[in-house]
Order: C-alpha cells, then structure tokens, then sequence
C-alpha cells in the first residue's frame, strides 16, 4: 500500500503560515512598519489604496537590503534577529520571526525597491505567488520601499472574508496608530486613497499622543514617571473627566511592543478607585520597560499578548505608579458645569415662575433685606415667622403643576410606533413571549413608579413590573429597526449645526456608518473643509436634544466595542447600539402620562417582553400567586 504522508509545497505551507500572520490588510500594515522601524528608519510613510486590498505600501530611509539579503528576506524563518535559541528570550525588536515577509508573498503580489548607503545601485524584486518572478539592478534612494498589491489575489475565499472598506480601513489605522504611537522619535505619516490622513513629525511622547488623539488632550494628561531596579514605567494617564463607558483610548506598550492585557487594565483601573464610575474606563498611554528576559512575547500570533515571568510584581508597579502620579498632581474628581441637555430638564428652568409668585417673593420682608445696600446682616424680629414657610419655594403650585408632566413628554409621545422586520428571532415557546398586553384595556390602569427604576402597573387580574429603561431600549430598537429598513422616521433640524471633530480611525468608522445613520433619522454630512469633521444638522425627532456631538461621540464608542456571541450586521449593531445609548436611565423620575405612554408603547411592540439582548422587560403578578405568597386558603 502507497505512503500517503507527505511534505507540503513551499507555496502551501508559505499560505498556511500566512493564515496565521496576514489576518486581514491591517496585519500586513503591522509587519511593513515593525521592519521598517528594525531598519533603523527615521521617515516612515504609508500609503493605503482601496483599504489595503489593492495597495499597501511603506516607504523609509532605513539603512537598506543588499541584493543577496533582498531576495533572502522572503524565504521561510529567515530573519537577522535569530541565531540561537538564547537570543529568542532575548529580544528588542519588533520583528523576529522570519515569517511575515514570507507570508506576504504567498498571499500577494509583492515588489521591493532596496538600497544601501554603500551601494551604487539597489536591488529591485518582483514576488508572486512565493515565485521571485523578475529580480534586477535598478536605482532608488537609500532605504527599502515595498509594495504590497491585490492582497489575497491567489485565495478569493479569503479575500471575501474580508469586512467592508470602511472597516479595513479602521484596522489599519489602528495598526498605525499603535506603532507610531511606540516611536514618537520618528516620522510618520498616513495616506489613504490619495488623502494624507496622518502627518506626524518628529517629537516627544507627549506631543505624539496629542498628534493622534486630537488637542482636546493637551491639558487631560498625568505625566507617569517610575523608575525601579526591576522595571521602567512612564507615559501618561488621563484626567478623571477623560474617562469613557467604553473602552476608547488605551495603549499598552511593553518594550516599545503594543499588547492587550485585561490584567493590567485592571491595575489601572484600581488605581483609579472612586475617581471615576464604576462603569467608565479611564484613558492611558503607557509605556513598560523591563528585562526581555522576564517576558514571552511569542505565545501568541500576532504578538499582541505577552506573558510575563512574574504577573503580580509588573500588577502591582503599574498600580503604584499611576496612583504617585495621580496623588502628584492633586487629581480629584472634578464637577463639569458646563451646560448640557440634562440641565434643560431641571425645575429650576423648566417650571415657569408665574407674576403672582415673583410679587410674592418681592414684598417679603427677607428679601427686602438682602436687597437693600447694607442691611444683608439684618433680620427683624417680627418677620421671624416668615421663615416657617421656607418649604414653599420648593412645594409645586397648582398654576405649574401641568408643566410637570411635560419634562420627559417628547421621549414618550403617544404615537404610531413603524412596524418592520425585527431582527430578532425567538422561538414561540420561548418563556418569554407573549402576544397580548397583560394591561386591561376595559378598566382604568394605575400607574405606579418604583425606585424610579420600576413601573407597577395595575393588570386584569394582578399588577405587571417594568423595567424602564430595558422597556424603552425595546421600544427604541423596533422604531430605529424599522426605519433602517425603510419605515420613514422624523427627523428634526437643528438650527444651529454642531461640528464635530473626531480623530481619524473614529472618522473612517463615522463615514462608513452615515448611510444607516441618515436611515434612522440623523443628518451628518462630512465637512469640506476640515478633514475628520462633520457636520451635525439634524437628529431623530424624539431622541433628547442639546447633546447631539456626545451621543455621536458615544455611539462610536458604543459601536467599537459592541461585544456579542452572534455575528450581526453594521447596521443592526448600529441600531442596538443607538436604542441602548437613547433609552432612559434608571433613576429618571416619570410622570403618570410618561408611564402611561412607556407601557403603551411597550405592549404595541412586536416582541413587548425582552430587549434585543434577551433581557426581560417586564415581570407579571397574577392575583392568584399573590394570594400564595400570603398562604391564603381559597
């Protein structure tokens, strides 16, 4: 019988191994730049065609490949960094394994210009398909340019595995950020379709960070500064009010090396205990140096996860350090008073002071007092009864006591929910479902509001509990859901448009997202003058206004970080993401038209009992499990 095992060929085992190290265009971005900066290079520039499917190229002036190490470079395992097994424990630069090269030649069509100081002429390579297809002379300037084309050309199934442009093109301005942010000695910059993106010169740390992040960080930034026998830890942490409900701007380099770490996230998020909400994430760029000895940076692929010799020591230090620095620099939680839309809602500006109480308040002899020149000190004793009735500046009138019921009324309003294809699937029995409201619609429904979290409400036969806001993300989601899928919803234009500046990966994302956003009601246009700005000019007609730049701002963030076991679609994480941020928040106190309404609403949906999530939204009370509760014999 025939022998059946076998070697590979070199072209299959070169796309295996590519497999593993060129995931999508953004890998291949993240090998170019770690050689280029291994290379010695002080310019580095990127250029970006068609989100890196049709061209990725990297220009720098490093110190070049001779004509014998240029067509080495793109064998398997060959790499300058390696010559015994002691140096893998023993490494300071970024690139080290000899595959990445390897592997972009079998999955693309490669073409290398190279050149060293002290050659003449340098060497020009064309590779396809792991084959050198064309190697000669040719003349160029000192340094390496590689161009990467038609990624993927060879494998069509996994180039259709690959997202939409705007998303690519997102993962490859976050490989970019990351080494660029590790090396703020050397120049960097970024074009995308013709389009400079990214133009960072030279300069310290903290000039790069505001360089990416944008200048809004100028004076939001905590110097770090540690030094110890075992380990360095320097860079910089954000003030408290930088802080985010989602995971935004956070940069962990070990050894000049990008990683992920939830451990230490959570040393730093420790050390900013009771400073920030225990749902937010603070901001940081943060820089470790310690012996390679004492770190694995190859027990993963991409080299983004590291493992280090002693986990507790590295915990504890970081702690420690960004806690000095905070103590340093008196950070204290600060207030914001700066005027937002929540503010509009407060009954000092919303409840309309009447003539009859302005008169009042005007003739009493305890104003009279602070009014007049010199006489704040004085308070006449006969009028000392006046200050029993101090609790009517707080007790609502009947003249204003309709504007109460106003305050979340636009939220809530009593009108046509659009119906479309809900996105989410349940089976009939599942536990939750149900097709009819628990609500009489024969008698009289009482309302009641709980905790302000809670709305009991009088049933046929026992009390119904709703979960406000879970109720209301349901509401939200089937009204959004149905407008993106082609159900007209309001939008309303603001009289003044906001313009919102983002940093660049969060303006690629933002244009991508425009056409869904417009289909639920917003109206953002790209500013043509600005690059990486936009121009809010009208939102969905019942979300609150007077925030619209920091629900966008949110929503990014939202979307970024959307965490979910199924695989959904832009536009349905879009939707989920916009009735979890739009939906109102437990402590949000309602009146008995706005509870009304919210219950209205919740059993005119679709799937009424639990949130896109699967949450319930509300929990039934029969008379009869009452009356168990109280062991009642019937």
């Amino acid at each position: 019988m025939a022998d059946i095992i076998q070697l590979l060929p070199d072209n299959i085992a070169n796309q295996i191994a590519a497999g593993e190290v060129i995931q999508r265009p953004g890998s291949a971005v993240k090998e170019l730049l770690e050689n280029a900066v291994d290379a010695g290079a002080t310019r580095i520039q990127l250029v970006v065609v068609d989100a890196g499917k049709s061209l990725i190229q990297v220009i720098d002036n490093g110190k070049g490949m001779s004509e014998t190490d240029a067509r080495m470079s793109f064998e398997r395992h060959a790499t300058s960094k390696i010559k015994q097994i002691d140096d893998l424990y023993s490494i300071k630069t970024m690139g080290f394994r000899g595959e990445a090269l390897a592997s972009i030649a079998a999955v693309a069509q490669v073409e290398l210009k190279t050149k060293r100081a002290e050659d003449e002429l340098g060497t020009h390579l064309i590779i396809e398909n792991s084959a050198v297809v064309s190697q000669q002379p040719c003349a160029c300037n000192v340094g390496t340019i590689i161009s990467m084309k038609n990624l993927f050309f060879n494998v069509p199934a996994r180039r259709n595995f690959l997202k939409s442009n705007p998303v690519e093109t997102r993962h490859i301005i976050d490989e970019f950020i990351r080494v660029a942010m590790a090396f703020p000695n050397l120049f960097f910059s970024l074009s995308i379709n013709g389009a400079e993106q990214f133009h960072l010169d030279a300069g310290n740390a903290k000039q790069r960070i505001i360089q990416i992040l944008g200048n809004s960080y100028n004076a939001k930034l905590v110097s770090v500064k540690e030094e110890m026998d075992y380990m360095n830890v320097h860079g910089f942490v954000g003030k408290p009010e930088t802080a985010r409900k989602t995971r935004g701007d956070q940069y962990f380099f070990v050894n000049n090396r990008f990683i992920k770490s939830a451990y230490l996230n959570h040393a730093i998020n420790s050390a900013f205990s009771e400073m920030i909400a225990k749902d937010s994430f603070p901001s940081y760029v943060l820089f470790i140096d310690l012996d390679p000895a004492q770190v694995d940076v190859n027990v993963h692929p991409t080299k983004q996860e590291i493992k280090f010799e002693d986990e507790k020591i590295v915990y504890a230090f970081v702690q420690s350090a960004v806690k000095h620095a905070l103590a340093q620099f008196s950070i204290a939680p600060s207030l914001d008073f700066t005027l937002n839309a929540d503010i509009q809602q407060l009954d000092a500006i919303s409840k309309p002071f009447t003539h009859e109480q302005k008169e009042a308040v005007a003739s009493s002899s305890l104003f009279n007092t602070f009014s007049k020149k010199n006489q704040a000190h004085l308070i006449e004793p006969t009028n000392q009864s006046e200050l029993k009735h101090w609790k009517s500046f707080y007790e609502p009138s009947a003249l204003n006591q309709a504007s109460q019921e106003k305050t979340l009324t636009q939220q809530f309003a009593a009108k046509p929910l659009p119906m479309g294809n809900d996105q989410l699937s349940l089976d009939d029995d599942s536990p939750f479902v149900s097709t009819n409201s628990p609500l009489s619609v024969h008698t009289t429904t009482q309302y009641m509001q709980l905790h302000y979290t809670y709305v009991v409400a009088t049933a046929q036969s026992g009390f119904v509990v709703i979960h406000q806001q879970l109720a209301h993300e349901r509401i939200l989601y089937e009204r959004f859901s149905a407008a993106s899928h082609g159900a007209q919803i309001l939008s309303q234009q603001l009289l003044f448009p906001e313009t919102l500046s983002l940093p660049p990966a969060d303006a690629a994302l933002l244009q991508g997202l425009l056409p869904s956003l417009h289909a639920i009601g917003y109206t953002i246009e790209a500013s043509e003058v600005e690059q990486h700005c936009f121009q809010i000019k009208g939102v969905p007609a019942d979300t609150l206004q007077g925030n619209e730049k920091h629900a966008i701002e949110l929503l990014l963030e939202q979307f970024k970080h959307f965490s979910s076991e199924v695989k959904f679609s832009n536009r349905e994480k879009l939707v989920r993401c916009m009735a979890r941020q739009q939906a109102i928040k437990t402590g949000q106190a309602l009146s008995t038209q706005e509870m009304a309404s919210l219950a209205q609403d919740l059993f005119a949906c679709k799937v009424p009992n639990v949130t896109p999530t699967g949450s319930p939204t509300y929990v039934s009370f029969s008379e009869g499990q009452l009356d168990g509760m109280f062991q009642r014999l019937m």
